[in-house]
């Protein structure tokens, strides 16, 4: 029976891997789900230690497998989580609109992301549940995006319900890293070649010489 033929090496421009963090029951979950199925649950499921859903979309002609792991907001689970700051390339901090304690601690998870991610990892503002009326909201657009602007970051408002801006958010932070990692594949740097020194290029050859001639 002949081979299967080589799978191509990727079906896609970039692999961009996103974190979702906030408090336990902003909507994390919610998000991912509208944004990666289409679909919405009323039903509360409590995120243990973490989840990840894959979605491909395109982006200038480019096709971008965006990675998005969702993580418990639940202190016990934090530990689990941390590890995962490392490898995200973007970090949707999320909140809930009508919860303001949810808003206050966005600086705590601000601080989570400094200790443990990237320099240069990019970041996203996101107030959830913005369908809910307005008898019931907390914390004012305008409280989110003074909040944004002290640290250069961009603000949404969203609802997983009514899919209010859930495939702008993705889309945007989706964009600005693939404008990131396409700035430094065309820097020279990125690509160095180191060149020995003189001293170090005689003592190689030296080395290579004595290895050979044994």
């Amino acid at each position: 029976m002949a081979a299967p033929p080589a799978r191509a090496r990727a079906d896609y421009d970039y692999l961009i891997k996103l974190l979702l963090i906030g408090d336990s029951g902003v909507g994390k979950s919610c998000l991912l789900l509208r944004f990666s199925d289409g679909s919405f649950t009323t039903s509360f499921i409590t995120t243990i230690g973490i989840d990840f859903k894959i979605r491909t979309v395109e982006l200038d002609g480019k096709r971008i497998k965006l990675q998005i792991w969702d993580t418990a907001g639940q202190e016990r689970f934090r530990t689990i989580t941390t590890a995962y700051y490392r490898g995200a390339m973007g970090i949707l901090l999320v909140y809930d609109v009508t919860d303001e304690s949810s808003f206050n601690n966005i600086r705590n998870w601000i601080r989570n992301i400094e200790q443990h991610a990237s320099d240069n990892v990019n970041k996203i503002l996101v107030g959830n549940k913005a369908d809910m009326d307005e008898s019931k909201r907390a914390v004012p657009p305008s409280k989110g995006q003074a909040f944004a602007d002290e640290y250069g970051i961009k603000f949404f408002e969203t609802s997983a319900k009514t899919n209010l801006n859930v495939e702008q958010v993705f889309f945007f932070i989706a964009r600005d890293i693939k404008q990131r990692l396409s700035e430094t594949d065309s820097k020279p740097e990125g690509r160095t070649i180191k060149i020995k020194s003189e001293g170090e290029a005689e003592a190689a050859a030296a080395q290579k010489s004595a290895c050979c001639g044994s």
